[in-house]
């Protein structure tokens, strides 16, 4: 092999990971299951050629979960009859995750009377592995239509006027093989190697991620949004604990960009692996970082691109949705960009990681909610303070719980936790949540 033909392959390879980007880090208003549920709806809709009469979803488990409690941009309400409701009504499936940005206060009252007309039924789909399953079954007259996303937010596997009795096969924790594109191998080598050496121009898209989540945490601070912890990081009371410092900064930039998100705002953020706070999570700590750091641009994109691509690795192996929340995943990426960002090397990005799996692993996902930003600050503490262990040149040993000496290994470790050992856990969340007298 000569030297241009390595080259040649080693410019394939960053093509098919910068696809594998673009597919997985996309714009998103508000919840991206509840979008997932909504965008489904438009796209049966479509295949109707009518508004629905009666509108019928099957779901899985973790999309009933994560769609349960969280807010719908601009319409003061939760859950999911609204979102199907207004999927049906002004919901365009070419909008992807941002289904419902056509909406209006009339076609919100439509939506509202849709649901007092009891237009729309919500089940569990029976008899399914895959954790993101959804199947929007509409109805006018004598006419039907389907559609059904299963293994990604937007990845549609069956279209058709009658619904199948049997989904699609579809690979449990397909992680980024996306809608159609080429799911690409990775380890945190490759994923760091990518990151520093990618040429600038190639991978400087990534800067979107800052316009989008940055965004989203300013317009939390003008407003009330959830549980306004962003906010309240920002008073005196806090800035006694915390203090005016990055720590505080990053905290509370983060933790505003989820309160706007998780409380309805109708602003888009830039999501990751199908989830904005993931995207939010891998973004802003980094963000923050680099401006009060005074590191220079070059550096801000080449550690985005580490953090988004991290928690894009990981994700190949947990699946879209598990038991274990995404803020783990999208916290070890922010810690590997931060440590970058500190003057970290491959060692010390390394050594974050193990810091990080040491730590957050087991913390539950019961749901997306305005409550998912302290679980967010929960992951960003832990990545800081992961990053600072490791340029002190401190890593926690394999001779400690599930740390291994390989950095892929503990991964697959934390991994493993995730996507198998914690189905009973998963299946007991989604049972107390429904049992709840509310």
């Amino acid at each position: 092999m000569n030297l241009n033909d390595y080259n040649m392959i080693e410019k394939e390879l960053r093509d098919r990971i910068i696809a594998m980007v673009h597919r997985e880090v996309i714009p998103a208003i508000g919840c991206t299951e509840p979008m997932c549920v909504a965008l489904c709806t438009a796209k049966a809709t479509e295949k109707l050629g009518c508004r629905p009469e009666k509108i019928e979803a099957l779901l899985s488990p973790n999309i009933l979960k994560n769609a349960m409690g969280v807010g719908i941009p601009g319409t003061g309400m939760l859950g999911l009859p609204i979102a199907i409701a207004l999927g049906a009504i002004i919901g365009k499936s070419e909008y992807q995750l941002e289904v419902l940005k056509d909406l209006t206060p009339a076609t919100l009252e439509e939506g509202k009377k849709y649901i007092a007309e009891n237009r729309i039924s919500i089940k569990q789909k029976e008899g399914i592995s895959e954790k993101l399953y959804v199947e929007m079954i509409c109805r006018a007259g004598d006419k039907q239509a389907s559609a059904v996303i299963a293994g990604g937010h937007t990845r549609f596997v069956e279209e058709g006027r009658r619904p199948s009795p049997q989904p699609l096969p579809v690979r449990e924790g397909s992680g980024c093989q996306g809608e159609s594109g080429d799911e690409v191998p990775l380890n945190l080598r490759l994923v760091y190697d990518f990151a520093m050496t990618a040429p600038l121009d190639e991978i400087s898209f990534i800067e979107d991620a800052r316009t989008y989540n940055m965004n989203a945490a300013r317009e939390a601070l003008k407003g009330n949004y959830g549980h306004n912890l962003g906010k309240s990081i920002e008073r005196p009371l806090a800035k006694g604990i915390f203090g005016d410092s990055i720590y505080s900064h990053i905290i509370s930039r983060t933790a505003s960009a989820c309160d706007a998100r998780m409380g309805g705002a109708m602003i888009p953020v830039m999501s990751n692996s199908g989830s904005g706070n993931q995207g939010i999570c891998a973004t802003n700590p980094v963000c923050v970082y680099a401006k009060e750091n005074d590191n220079t641009e070059e550096e801000l994109i080449r550690a985005l691109m580490l953090s988004h691509l991290t928690a894009i690795y990981i994700k190949q192996s947990l699946g879209k949705l598990s038991a274990l929340c995404g803020c783990v995943v999208a916290s070890i990426g922010s810690s590997c960009g931060i440590t970058y960002l500190m003057g970290g090397d491959y060692s010390r990005i390394c050594a974050s990681v193990k810091n990080m799996v040491a730590n957050l692993t087991g913390m539950i996902c019961d749901g997306a909610k305005p409550s998912c930003s302290l679980k967010i600050t929960s992951g960003v503490s832990t990545a800081l303070l992961s990053s600072l262990l490791a340029m002190e040149n401190k890593c926690v040993t394999s001779s400690e719980g599930i740390v291994d000496d390989d950095v892929d290994k503990s991964i697959r470790n934390l991994t493993s936790i995730g996507a198998d050992a914690m189905c009973k856990t998963d299946d007991m969340i989604l049972n107390i949540m429904t049992s709840k007298d509310c």
